[in-house]
């Protein structure tokens, strides 16, 4: 059989010959505790029973399932033998009948990697905490299984574990009892779910620190709705867990959701289940969503982590009606339940929260992410061609999730924001607890718009590619525009121009009542449909001559802006006077473009950092704005420029950090950004005395989360040996702390430590997910480029026996992590070329990673050409 990797037409045909009726899962995690005597894996018995039609009697078809061993399998009251129907991915079924029952008892192991049943031994008290990833395939890591998204069925769960546990399925527990002779167990019954996919059943087990609330509403035909809802972490985040707040913003999103909906909650109970060493953001299990435990703050953070966790939650809240309730049929439409909870994380968190600035969140970071993925050569349509389980890995991107929600942002602005809900309201009730296509959206929409969908689709959908809008414009001997043109360009390798619905905005300096001195502000606009190569837009003839054009005002498409040279001067030197956030925000992005396009230098996009940044007043847009000035410095500065580069960037954090309000998130900002481009001896020992108290800056706490930032500065220069590290680990011997650890002792300056962290990952399988991703991120410094060297050609050896031994997961974290990007020259570039000349068998997956990591540094090298020309 073909192993692991299920194709589309595998699913489709399995689809058209089997319905689901039902799944029973009896899971027992006992063997989680206490010592592993076995030499193979650790594992767990896991028992499943399903039931299904097929629609043509003695046909053949499989099940899926990922474990170690089988002790039986039965079809139909009929023992099979396992060593003859399972090959270690799937179960082979001859003979179905119309009616079938499937029993596989079987031997599933515990996983290190974050994907299936994850088990995690918290290193501060001992304790042992499981939960389950899946997204898009690893539940039959768990319990064997139809493992697609289109054959959906209610799931009843029950699990076995040490008793004082707390256990959470997707259901509510129905009833717990003691487990057969075994008084130090109990057994949780769960409530038969509402038909799901596999992909979001769920099983959290451990020691939990669990709180709870209750979400009350009358429904428009006066009954009750109750949902109790749940929060939990472990043990030793309980002191940080403000389960307050993560209430709030439920319960506010529940209220906004059933506003606009129209559609009940429809799966019970409201479980959140913050979790060690997670993979993703979160995942949106009904009725016990998963999230990344750093959501919960050990130290003080800005308000940006506050807006971004609260938008996570609404994300993933969406997540139950487009997704859960409604699911795509196949992974090429992931777009109909992403881009729908990305959009619809925003579009609650400004309506129904106290982040009322979050489109300007959404603008600044989010569309970041999606104009990178949409120029790389791996770009593809928002509704992609996913031939199988890898490609469906990799597609979990900034196309489908920021990209789409971009589209759909601009969509409301197309069809109207009725429309758009009302047909959001239709899709619900018509494909409740169903699967669906691309077309059975646009069939709602159409209904409520009245608009050409087909058309639309075929130009925003299912075609790759970003557009660039460029002013351009004409003026009279007075100073008066005669003629105002938006000019749409897009790259030769995907050429569509598209419909935008776009916003211009003419600013201007000038002091107006209430505005400070000198300010930049809008005195016209104008929304139009910008189409074709070159539309006017008379609207703004004869308007006074701008400082400004800012084109997407307002940020109601997706789309590069580009700015005519006036506008261009104007930023250079006033672009902290300009009063609107999002106009600033916009403006920031589009400069970050022009550099990551060489077409405005490194060091001028530097300065503008160095000239402006202190006056954000946006803190999420200060840190985005932050970490592309570490993007420019390290990857986009020509080479000899960087040390100078990096002492006038260093020297403006610094004087920025003092400058800040005491206790201010700015200055925690700025502590932290500080810590990452201090490179002078006087700022090492000023960071070493933050550390040990012989240095103070007014209103900055050094809480252990900084003092870990602090520490990684100093470890990566050669400041902090091992004693000192281990000595910090000592004062927050937690697994926070472990992963701090890990990623500053193979951040230092070592030869003897690159070899030892690059063995510990490359070499071997015995760290975590989260261990190896920590010890890629203190491996791979920007600073070390000679002592990285040796690893390019090694990488490059590497790379498809790593894909081939280590879990998909592991794999991408190393493929990317480990590229060669330091060395940020032309030999890396010909290597790459030559691996991927060299190698045109290659997993397509693993093909796609290198080819991006290449196409990245290929785009840095250009921008370190434009930068040394501007030195001249």
């Amino acid at each position: 059989m073909p192993g692991e990797n299920l194709t589309r037409d595998e699913a489709r045909e399995r689809a058209k010959l089997l319905s689901v009726e039902g799944y029973e899962v009896a899971l027992d995690l006992r063997s989680a505790v206490g010592e592993h005597t076995g030499s193979g894996p650790r594992t767990y018995r896991s028992t499943t029973t399903i039931r299904f039609r097929c629609a043509e009697p003695g046909a053949a078809t499989f099940a899926d399932l990922l474990a170690p061993s089988v002790t039986s399998v039965r079809l139909n009251g009929r023992e099979l033998d396992p060593a003859a129907v399972f090959d270690g991915s799937r179960i082979a079924l001859e003979g179905l009948a119309a009616e079938n029952e499937l029993v596989v008892d079987a031997q599933c192991a515990y996983s290190r990697t974050g994907e299936g049943l994850h088990r995690f031994v918290d290193p501060e008290d001992g304790e042992v905490y499981l939960y389950t990833q899946y997204e898009p395939a690893d539940a039959r890591r768990v319990f064997a299984n139809f493992e697609q998204p289109d054959l959906k069925a209610p799931f009843t769960f029950s699990v076995t574990a040490p008793e004082g546990w707390t256990v959470l399925s997707n259901g509510a527990v129905d009833r717990v009892e003691p487990s057969g002779a075994d008084d130090a167990a109990t057994t949780s019954h769960f409530v038969t779910t509402q038909p799901i996919s596999t992909y979001i059943t769920a099983v959290v087990a451990g020691p939990y620190h669990y709180e709870s609330d209750l979400y009350r509403r009358t429904l428009p035909d006066g009954s009750a709705l109750e949902i109790p809802l749940g929060a939990l972490c472990r043990k030793g985040l309980a002191k940080h867990f403000d389960a307050d707040d993560i209430f709030t913003v439920t319960k506010q999103g529940l209220d906004f959701f059933h506003d606009h909906f129209d559609y009940p909650y429809p799966f019970g109970k409201y479980d959140q289940a913050f979790v060690p060493e997670y993979n993703l953001g979160a995942m949106e299990n009904p009725g016990c969503v998963t999230f990344r435990e750093e959501f919960i703050f050990r130290g003080k953070v800005t308000q940006a982590s506050y807006e971004g966790r609260a938008n996570v939650i609404l994300h993933e809240m969406a997540h139950m009606w487009f997704g859960d309730l409604v699911t795509m049929e196949w992974w090429d439409d992931l777009w109909l339940k992403e881009s729908f909870a990305d959009f619809m994380g925003a579009f609650s968190l400004v309506g129904a929260t106290r982040f009322t600035d979050g489109w300007i969140t959404f603008a600044n970071r989010r569309k970041a992410w999606a104009y990178r993925a949409d120029q790389l050569p791996s770009t593809h349509p928002i509704t992609a061609d996913i031939r199988d389980l890898e490609d469906a890995k990799l597609n979990f991107d900034g196309i489908t999730y920021a990209k789409g929600a971009s589209v759909l942002k601009q969509l409301v602005a197309y069809v109207g924001q009725d429309a758009f809900l009302e047909g959001a309201r239709r899709y619900f009730k018509r494909h409740a607890y169903g699967n669906t296509r691309l077309s059975d959206l646009l069939s709602v929409l159409g209904e409520t718009s009245g608009r050409d969908m087909a058309t639309w689709s075929r130009a925003w959908l299912e075609t790759a590619g970003v557009n660039t809008l460029t002013p351009q414009a004409t003026y009279d001997a007075e100073g008066h525009i005669t003629e105002l043109a938006v000019v749409q360009e897009a790259a030769e390798t995907h050429p569509t121009l598209r419909p935008h619905r776009v916003a211009v905005g003419l600013y201007r300096k000038e002091a107006p009542a209430g505005e400070r001195p000198g300010a930049l502000v809008r005195y016209a606009r104008a929304e139009v449909d910008v189409d074709g190569p070159r539309t006017v837009i008379p609207e703004l003839t004869g308007a006074s001559r701008p400082d400004l054009i800012l084109v997407n005002d307002d940020d109601l498409t997706y789309c590069k802006i580009r700015f005519d040279e006036g506008s261009l001067d104007t930023l250079r030197e006033h672009l902290g006077e300009l009063t609107d956030p999002l106009a600033r925000a916009l403006s920031w992005s589009a400069l970050w473009n022009l550099t990551r396009d060489a077409l405005l230098p490194a060091r001028d996009y530097l300065e503008l950092v160095r000239r402006f940044a202190g006056a954000e007043s946006d803190i999420g847009v200060l840190q985005m704005v932050q970490a592309w000035a570490l993007s420019a410095l390290h990857h986009y500065s020509a080479p000899e420029a960087r040390e100078e580069a990096a002492a006038r960037l260093a020297e403006g954090a610094l004087s920025e950090l003092r400058l800040a309000e005491p206790g201010s998130g700015h200055q925690l900002a700025w502590a932290r950004f500080f810590a990452q481009v201090a490179v002078a001896d006087a700022e090492l020992r000023l960071l070493r005395g933050l550390l040990d108290g012989t240095a103070r800056i007014d209103g900055l706490d050094v809480d252990q989360e900084l003092r870990w930032t602090f520490l990684a500065a100093l470890a990566s220069s050669g400041q902090a040996d091992e004693a000192l590290i281990g000595a910090e680990l000592a004062r927050d011997d937690t697994a926070s702390g472990k992963r701090h650890q890990v990623r500053c002792l193979a951040a230092r300056p070592s030869a003897a430590v690159k070899a030892e962290a690059w063995d510990a990952v490359v070499e071997s399988d015995r760290l975590s997910n989260a261990l190896v991703e920590a010890t890629i991120s203190g491996f791979d410094q920007p600073g070390q480029r000679d002592l990285l060297a040796p690893y390019a050609p090694r990488y490059f050896e590497v790379i498809e026996r790593v894909w081939q031994e280590r879990s998909i997961e592991i794999g991408m974290a190393i493929v990317r992590g480990l590229f060669p990007a330091a060395q940020g020259d032309t030999p890396t570039l010909e290597a790459a070329d030559a691996w991927l000349d060299g190698h045109p068998d290659a997993a397509p997956a693993l093909r796609r990673l290198v080819l991006e990591a290449r196409d990245d540094l290929a785009r840095a090298l250009r921008g370190q050409e434009c930068d040394a020309r501007a030195a001249g």
